[in-house]
C-alpha cells in the first residue's frame, strides 16, 4: 500500500474517511480498482494514522462519486495542481460560502465550485 500516492496531515481531523474496503463497496468495485483509481490520480486518498482513507464527501448519495467530483478534479490536476494541492483547495473553507469545496458539491452551490476550480486553471 506504500505505493499509493496519499496525502498526509491535509483533511480536516472531523472530516469522515472510509477505508478502502468500504469505498469499494459503495463503488461496487474490487479493492484493487479502488487503488488503481487513487494511483491513476481519478480518486484522491488521504493517509490517517497510516491507513489509506478517502473522504466521504466524494461519494453521492447514490454509492456513487459525487456527480461533480471527477471533473472537478481533473480539471484542477490537468491545470497544474498536484494531488496535495488539489485536495488541499478541496478542504479549504470559502468563506463566502461558509463551507468548502467538497462541501459545495453536494448543494446549490456546486457549479460556483467549479466555476472557481476554472478560474483558478487559468
Amino acid at each position: 500500500m506504500s505505493s499509493l500516492p496519499l496525502s498526509i496531515g491535509i483533511l480536516p481531523d472531523d472530516a469522515e474517511v472510509l477505508s478502502l474496503d468500504e469505498a469499494a463497496d459503495r463503488l461496487g468495485l474490487s479493492p484493487n480498482r479502488v487503488r488503481t483509481l487513487i494511483r491513476d490520480h481519478n480518486l484522491l486518498a488521504a493517509s490517517r494514522d497510516g491507513v489509506p482513507v478517502i473522504p466521504a464527501l466524494f461519494f453521492g448519495d447514490d454509492g456513487g462519486l459525487a456527480k461533480h467530483y471527477e471533473g472537478l478534479v481533473t480539471m484542477l490536476l490537468d491545470s497544474g495542481f498536484n494531488r496535495d494541492e488539489a485536495l488541499n483547495w478541496l478542504f479549504t473553507v470559502q468563506e463566502d460560502l461558509g463551507m468548502h469545496p467538497a462541501q459545495a458539491l453536494h448543494t446549490h452551490s456546486a457549479r460556483e465550485v467549479i466555476r472557481r476550480g476554472q478560474a483558478l486553471a487559468l
